[in-house]
Parts: structure tokens; C-alpha cells; sequence
């Protein structure tokens, strides 16, 4: 009796560690489906790193461009007959010193979703101040790299290249808030940022490395073992 007992015994657990195995293969095929690829999710960093340089780069050149002149600066601001005369003045003093320094930090990538935001704010600035200035009919130089102000008579304003450009920044911004902060960022090496189980490389961006399903899958196993 005792020995019919344990066969039974032995048989049931035999049946439930089947269909848990059975349970796990199914779970962890179908996550496989459904989770990215891990060269897809080993590019993103670096579609980050690069979206930030390239609007680190954008807002360097403008705020320097700015920098030696900023009367044309202040001219450039008043252009757009938006603000009053002593808030234009404050912007095109400040404009180009922000500029600048947010493009400091998205070079190395410290406060990088912050910086991302601000620059999204710049860009939705500057693309209402164009279409504005458009849709009023002036006829002024953007001044968005140094100039500004009301164009020669004969020059005529062309604002849909400059619209079309700053929302291509806009989306650039918006991709590295919502997926900072890439490689090489300060971010990452300050704790700013979560970085991979078990890597200490202050450079290294494993914002998906949480996300894989297989990894997860494995660690409940081990649990339930």
C-alpha cells in the first residue's frame, strides 16, 4: 500500500513538473515572438547618443552664432513682433547663453531628459514664431544662427524649409525624453540613470535591459524551483 502510494505519488509530481515545464516553454516561445529583436534593442542607445549630438550640435552653432552679436540678436527677437519690447531685449540676451548650455548637456549627456525638454520647448517656440510670422505676412530672416531682422527689399522669406527643420529637431528631442540618455552619457555614470545588472561601466545604457521577457521567464523558474 505504502509503495502504491508513493508510485502514485511520484507519477502526479512527474505529471506537474511536465506541464509546468510544458507551461514554461509555451510562455517563454510566445515572448520570444513578441519581444523586440536584441540587436534592435542594443541599437537604441545609440539612436539616442546620436539624436543628442545632433541637437547639441544645432544648438552650439546657434547660441555661438548669437554670442558676438547681441544686438542683432535682440533685433532678430523683436522681429517677430510677438513681445513686448523689454521681454525681446531679456530673450535675445538669454536665448543664446540657454542655447549654449543645453547643448553642453546633451553632450555628455548629464540631466538628458531635461535638457531633451527644454530643447522640445525651444523647438515648439521657434516653429509657432515662424509659422506666426508667416501667416502675418513679415518678411524677416528667422535668426535662428545669427542675424535676424527685416530682410533687404527683393529677399523674400522662405519659412517652410525652417519650419520643416525645427520639426524634424522636435522629434529628435522628444525621441531622447522619452528614451534617455543613450551612450557615453554623464547620466548613466552618476546613477542618474539605471544601468545593467551586473555592469559597472559607467557608459553603458541598458534602459531595455529590464524589458527582456526571456530573462524574466528564467528568473521564475528559478523561484518556483
Amino acid at each position: 500500500m505504502g509503495r502504491g502510494s508513493a508510485c502514485a505519488g511520484g507519477r502526479a509530481g512527474a505529471r506537474r513538473r511536465g506541464k509546468h515545464e510544458e507551461t514554461s516553454t509555451t510562455v517563454t516561445t510566445q515572448s520570444s515572438a513578441t519581444a523586440p529583436l536584441p540587436t534592435a534593442r542594443a541599437a537604441l542607445p545609440w539612436v539616442t547618443t546620436a539624436a543628442r549630438l545632433v541637437l547639441a550640435g544645432v544648438l552650439i552653432v546657434a547660441g555661438w552664432s548669437k554670442m558676438g552679436a547681441p544686438a542683432l540678436s535682440i533685433e532678430a527677437v523683436k522681429a517677430y513682433q510677438l513681445l513686448p519690447t523689454a521681454v525681446a531685449e531679456i530673450v535675445g540676451y538669454v536665448l543664446p547663453i540657454l542655447e549654449i548650455v543645453i547643448g553642453l548637456l546633451l553632450v555628455v549627456g548629464l540631466l538628458t531628459r531635461m535638457a531633451a525638454i527644454v530643447t522640445a520647448v525651444l523647438m515648439c517656440a521657434f516653429i509657432v514664431g515662424i509659422a506666426s510670422a508667416w501667416a502675418r505676412g513679415l518678411n524677416i530672416d528667422c535668426g535662428c544662427f545669427g542675424g535676424g531682422g527685416a530682410l533687404p527689399p527683393g529677399q523674400k522669406a522662405n519659412y517652410l524649409p525652417e519650419i520643416l527643420r525645427d520639426v524634424g529637431f522636435l522629434a529628435l528631442a522628444a525621441w531622447v525624453a522619452v528614451k534617455p540618455p543613450g551612450r557615453f552619457a554623464l547620466d548613466t555614470a552618476l546613477g542618474l540613470a539605471p544601468a545593467a545588472d551586473g555592469d559597472q561601466s559607467p557608459y553603458r545604457d541598458d534602459s531595455d535591459a529590464d524589458d527582456d521577457p526571456e530573462a524574466d521567464e528564467e528568473r521564475n523558474r528559478e523561484k518556483d524551483d
